[in-house]
């Protein structure tokens, strides 16, 4: 492939003062590949797949802590099982073995409901990231042991801790609840709690980023007209030949404000491109400058700000002898100053000839590609026939259903033969943020179950803590403790918990998301206020699942309490 490349092009690129590579990629790599955004079909980034398998896998982890968490919280009672079954000649193997049996048949367990619920919500996942998944898709003995495996290993990361602590009791500790042991398992459990809201807190501030993302992307002027503009595609020699009588056609109603053809349109691939340079520099100093060729009513069309000379006008039908209007960026490359860039001429060299361009007007930088990519040099040139690939229609009208209907008929009307075919030129241009987008809503949705997971296990703790502690609570109330009192005694500890888990995340998600934002060449800023909302809301969510338990426990009557077993 060198070889060829040498042969047919080497000259010309050597000349032209750079160089051109060719590589083969294997097919079945294509989806995955998002070097190039368009292939053959669109492609997707490796990187999203990642990103929700670790969010798949952090949610999964909380699970796997707060079963942790439960099994050591009832540590005091399953240490007497323990000590009793040591002191009957139980071996601390057969305690492990039992203990992670258990775990590892609830993973199980949890498994065969798993699959009902992926049953009941994979239509509902299906229409959030547009695949069309089965059951049945999923049934490939790859994805069986990879799933086996994920349970498998589930059930002994859950179950590890606990069953080799509570193997490791001695029998006279752990019938009497004396020593060191008990005191530990506490410390485990506020590592455990702070690691949980970490990920929770994590999660939300991820998901408030992205939010304003998705929203500063929508909100963002492109620097055209965008709205109520239609594409149309010319993808034949008739639609070609025929599309000065099909302008005609759409220019004659009253819905159309106006119509003109282009090669390319803002959103899609452009490929084309020259190498520009000023008459006093060399060929070694050139630019590569982004080219569109189009009609003479394309630019006042999609009303690009001029801040020079003119645009392309059908008065001005010499502008087709190499005639461009260039954006800002191309005056920065190219080093010309705005107030001397009408005129200003440019040279091409290719195949040994030396073409001339001249700059009639300056355009404001616009955005023609999405807003992952910064903008770039891009010049305009007048089409000199009307070989166009698309045809661009701007709607005077927001009754879209009759204005479709007047361009389907004047394209059947010129274009018997050929099927009529459009897009909303916004909703393309949009498209390059589907991933992001459904992204977006996918972390939303694995933020809320990590919440409801983290929620069930401190739930679950302040219940646990609340039954240890019955007698102890009786007394205190005997004593004249109040409701508000006894919650503050059962919750301090766990809001404590979060509060520190707050301040660990915050950072981790400021450099998690700065990150994040890097793949955007235009981005919002990451304001204080999100992570404040973030931490509120997690704090919130914590004083609330906590406080039922809490205020249950104060409200609870101390003579019941206080009777004897």
């Amino acid at each position: 492939m060198s070889a060829f490349i040498d042969e047919y092009a080497g000259k010309d690129l050597k000349d032209a003062g750079f160089d051109k590579d060719l590589s083969l990629l294997p097919v079945a790599n294509i989806h995955l590949y998002d070097g190039i955004e368009t292939i053959v079909s669109p492609t997707n980034s490796e990187s999203y797949l990642y990103i929700l398998a670790c969010i798949g896998l952090l949610t999964l982890l909380i699970a796997c802590i707060n079963f942790m968490n439960l099994s050591t919280a009832q540590a005091a009672r399953r240490a007497k099982e323990v000590g009793l079954r040591k002191t009957f000649g139980a071996r601390k193997g057969m305690l492990v073995k039992q203990f992670l049996s258990e775990s590892i048949f609830l993973s199980f367990c949890a498994l065969f409901i798993g699959i009902g619920l992926v049953y009941l919500f994979l239509p509902a996942f299906n229409t959030l990231t547009g695949k069309t998944l089965s059951l049945l898709s999923l049934g490939s003995l790859n994805f069986v042991g990879a799933v086996f495996l994920l349970v498998l290993a589930t059930g002994i990361i859950a179950g590890s801790y606990p069953a080799f602590y509570l193997a490791l009791f001695k029998p006279f500790q752990a019938i009497s609840n004396k020593g060191s042991q008990i005191s530990s398992l506490i410390n485990l459990r506020r590592v455990t709690v702070i690691f949980q809201f970490i990920i929770a807190v994590g999660l939300i501030t991820s998901t408030l980023v992205i939010q304003k993302q998705m929203q500063f992307l929508e909100d963002k002027s492109m620097g055209f007209q965008i709205d109520q503009q239609i594409v149309i595609p010319l993808q034949s020699t008739q639609s070609w030949n025929n599309y000065t009588s099909l302008r005609n056609e759409l220019k004659k109603t009253s819905v159309v404000n106006e119509a003109s053809g282009t090669q390319f349109y803002p959103g899609i691939e452009n490929p084309s491109s020259i190498s520009l340079y000023r008459p006093d520099q060399t060929v070694n100093e050139i630019q590569s400058v982004q080219t569109n060729s189009v009609a003479p009513e394309f630019l006042e069309q999609m009303d690009f700000e001029l801040l020079a000379g003119r645009l392309f006008s059908p008065s001005f039908p010499a502008d087709t002898a190499n005639r461009i209007v260039v954006n800002e960026a191309t005056l920065k490359a190219c080093a010309i100053p705005l107030t001397s860039a009408v005129g200003q001429q440019l040279h091409f060299a290719w195949q040994g000839q030396t073409i001339n361009y001249e700059i009639v007007g300056v355009i404001k930088d616009f955005h023609f590609e999405d807003l992952h990519q910064t903008i770039k040099p891009y010049a305009f040139l007048l089409n000199k026939d009307t070989r166009y690939s698309y045809m661009m229609v701007h709607l005077e009208t927001n009754d879209m259903g009759n204005a479709l209907q007047v361009l389907r008929d004047a394209w059947e009307k010129t274009n018997p033969a050929e099927p009529f075919q459009y897009s909303f030129l916004k909703t393309d241009f949009q498209q390059n943020y589907n991933a992001d987008q459904q992204t977006a809503k996918i972390v939303s949705f694995f933020t809320l179950i990590a919440i409801t997971i983290g929620c069930l296990g401190l739930f679950s703790l302040v219940a646990f803590a609340a039954e240890r502690r019955t007698k102890e609570i009786g007394i205190r109330k005997v004593l004249g403790a109040s409701v508000a009192s006894i919650t503050y005694m059962l919750s301090k500890e766990l809001v404590t918990l979060v509060l520190i888990s707050i301040l660990i995340a915050i950072p981790v998600a400021w450099w998690m998301m700065n990150e994040w934002l890097q793949g955007f060449a235009y981005r919002t800023q990451l304001e204080w206020w999100l992570f404040g909302v973030a931490s509120i809301a997690s704090l919130l969510i914590a004083l609330f699942t906590i406080s039922f338990h809490a205020i249950k426990a104060g409200l609870s009557n101390p003579i019941t309490t206080l009777r004897s077993e």
